[in-house]
C-alpha cells in the first residue's frame, strides 16, 4: 500500500458523509479514512473516537457474528449460555449421593452384618438370614419358600451394588482408559455395558445348567408336572433369588444413571419382571420361570458385548455382534418365548390340578375346592404351608402378564430392525435405547443488554491482521467487487462444530 493511499475494504452500502477530519501522525506517513473501515473490524475492535459515553453507538456498530454460537449478538442483545441443572429436589440430591457412595455404603453395610453375626451371638439367628438360604430342610436337603428369603434378597442387592460399584470404577473404567477411551462419559457407559457382561456370563450358563437337569428340558409339557412342589433344591433358590436381587437392583441403576430415551419403557419392563418372577416362585412356578430367564438373558450376553466394541473403536465386530443380538433377540424372546405363552394356554390347565393345597412337602392335603373371596390368593405370599391354589384365572394372569412384557419387546424390536436397516446402508451399529440420554443439566439461551466496549486508540496501535491472527481465518484476495459479511466466520464455525461438508 502506497504512502499517500488511503486504505479501503470492498464496497457496502453508500454510509453516511464521512467526516471532515482525519487521523495523520507523524513518522512514517498514515492517513486513515475511518468512514472506509470494514463494519466487522469495527465491532471486532475499533471505535471510532469520538466523545465517549456521550454517545451511544448505532445499532448496527453492535452486531457481531463472530466467536462462539452462544455469544454473538444481534442489535443491543447478547445471546448467552447458561448451564443449570435440571431440577435439584430432595430426590434428584438422595440418588445422587447414593451414586457416589454406593462402595462404601455397600462395603460398610456387609461390614456392619458379618461384625454382628461374629461379635452378637443373641442376633445369629437373624443375621444368619442375610447370607444363607432359609427353609432348610434337614431330611431332603431341599429347601422351602417363605418371607424369609428377603433377607437374602436384600444381600444380594447391597452385594450386586457394591460390586458393581467397585468393577466399574477400578477395573472397567482404568481398562477403558488403558484401551484409549479419553471421555469420561464414554468410559462410564462401556463399564456399565462391561459389568452386564460379567452378570450375564454367568447367569445364563448357570440357568442352563438348570434347565437342562429338570424334567422340562426340550418338553414343554414338563414344565406343568408334579405341581404342587413345596420344595426346590438349594441351586434353583439360589440362582431365582439372586436373579430377582438383580432386577431389584437394576430399579435402583436406571434412577442414578443418566435416563435413556425409553426410561419408562424400561422401567415397566423391570417392574414386570419382578412380578413374573415374584408370582412365579411363591405360586411354585419355577420351572417355567427358569426357562423364561434363559431366554431373556441369552439377549443381554451380545448387547453388552456389541456396545462395548463400539466404545472401543471395533466397528466391524460391533456389527457382527449386533446381528448376532439381533438374530438371538428374535429367535428367544419372539420365537421361543411365544411357544412359552401358547404352553401355559394349552398344557397348563390340563396339566395342573385345579383347587388348593395345604400343608407342607411331607404332610401336603389336596385338591381342595377353592374358597371364596380374594384372601387365599395372597395366602402363599404370607405362608409357606397355607393355601396354594390353581384355577383358569391363574392361567389368564401368568399368560397377560406375559404378553404385556411381549408388547414391549416387540416395540424394542422395531428400533433394532432400524438399526439394522441403517447398518445395511452403509452406517455403524448403535442400539437406539441408548444413543439419546435426557441429560442431567441443560442450557438455556437468554438475551441479554449488552454493553458496549469502546476505547480511544491512536493508530500506532492499530492492529490490522490482528483479526486474522486471533480467529485463523485469513481474508483471501478476489477479484469480485462483492464482499459477503460474515462468510468466512460462517465457515470457521461449521468447521468448528465438525461440519462433514466443506462450505465454499
Amino acid at each position: 500500500m502506497a504512502d499517500n493511499s488511503p486504505l479501503t475494504a470492498p464496497p457496502s452500502p453508500p454510509p453516511p458523509p464521512p467526516p471532515s477530519n482525519e487521523v495523520t501522525e507523524t513518522g512514517p506517513r498514515l492517513s486513515l479514512d475511518i468512514s472506509t473501515i470494514s463494519k466487522e473490524f469495527k465491532a471486532d475492535r475499533l471505535k471510532t473516537p469520538t466523545t465517549p459515553n456521550t454517545k451511544r453507538p448505532s445499532p448496527q456498530s453492535r452486531t457481531s457474528m463472530n466467536g462462539p454460537l452462544y455469544m454473538q449478538t444481534s442489535n443491543n442483545k447478547v445471546l448467552i449460555r447458561r448451564v443449570k441443572r435440571k431440577g435439584d429436589g430432595t430426590v434428584k440430591s438422595l440418588t445422587r449421593w447414593l451414586l457416589n457412595n454406593q462402595i462404601g455404603l455397600s462395603f460398610n453395610l456387609i461390614t456392619l452384618i458379618f461384625l454382628t453375626h461374629m461379635f452378637i451371638p443373641k442376633a445369629r439367628p437373624h443375621t444368619l438370614k442375610f447370607f444363607t438360604l432359609s427353609y432348610n430342610n434337614l431330611t431332603s436337603g431341599d429347601y422351602a419358600i417363605g418371607g424369609d428369603d428377603y433377607y437374602f434378597i436384600a444381600f444380594c442387592i447391597v452385594l450386586f451394588t457394591g460390586l458393581r460399584a467397585v468393577l466399574m470404577e477400578h477395573v472397567f473404567a482404568p481398562l477403558a482408559k488403558h484401551w484409549g477411551l479419553a471421555k469420561r462419559k464414554d468410559m462410564t457407559r462401556f463399564s456399565e455395558q462391561a459389568w452386564l457382561l460379567v452378570y450375564y456370563s454367568f447367569f445364563w450358563p448357570f440357568g442352563v445348567y438348570l434347565y437342562y437337569n429338570s424334567p422340562s428340558f426340550m418338553n414343554m409339557r414338563e414344565l406343568w408336572t408334579g405341581w404342587p412342589d413345596r420344595e426346590v433344591t438349594g441351586l434353583v433358590k439360589a440362582y431365582f433369588l439372586g436373579q430377582w436381587a438383580f432386577w431389584l437392583q437394576q430399579v435402583l441403576v436406571i434412577h442414578i444413571e443418566e435416563r435413556r430415551k425409553d426410561h419408562w419403557q424400561m422401567l415397566t419392563h423391570h417392574f414386570i419382571t419382578i412380578a413374573l418372577m415374584t408370582a412365579s416362585y411363591y405360586y411354585h412356578h419355577t420351572r417355567v420361570g427358569i426357562l423364561i430367564l434363559v431366554l431373556m438373558d441369552i439377549v443381554d450376553i451380545f448387547l453388552p458385548l456389541a456396545k462395548c466394541l463400539k466404545y472401543l473403536g471395533f466397528s466391524t465386530l460391533c456389527d457382527i455382534m449386533f446381528g448376532m443380538f439381533m438374530v438371538s433377540w428374535f429367535f428367544a424372546r419372539h420365537v421361543f418365548y411365544n411357544l412359552v405363552c401358547w404352553s401355559i394356554w394349552r398344557d397348563a390347565i390340563h396339566v395342573m390340578p385345579i383347587g388348593c393345597f395345604y400343608g407342607n412337602s411331607t404332610n401336603l392335603k389336596g385338591p381342595l375346592p377353592i374358597p371364596d373371596g380374594w384372601g387365599h390368593w395372597l395366602e402363599p405370599f404370607r405362608n409357606p404351608e397355607g393355601a396354594l391354589c390353581f384355577s383358569q384365572p391363574v392361567v389368564y394372569g401368568f399368560l397377560y402378564t406375559l404378553l404385556g412384557l411381549q408388547v414391549i419387546t416387540i416395540f424394542w424390536f422395531f428400533m433394532i430392525i432400524r438399526v439394522a436397516t441403517r447398518v445395511i446402508r452403509g452406517g455403524s451399529a448403535d442400539d437406539p435405547r441408548s444413543g439419546d440420554e435426557a441429560e442431567s443439566e441443560e442450557a438455556e439461551y437468554e438475551y441479554e443488554e449488552a454493553q458496549p466496549l469502546e476505547e480511544e486508540v491512536g493508530v500506532e496501535s492499530i492492529d490490522l491482521k490482528g483479526w486474522e491472527r486471533r480467529t485463523g481465518v485469513k481474508r483471501v484476495a478476489s477479484s469480485s467487487a462483492v464482499s459477503l459479511p460474515g462468510h468466512s466466520d460462517r465457515k470457521e464455525l461449521l468447521g468448528r462444530i465438525g461440519c462433514e461438508k466443506q462450505v465454499e
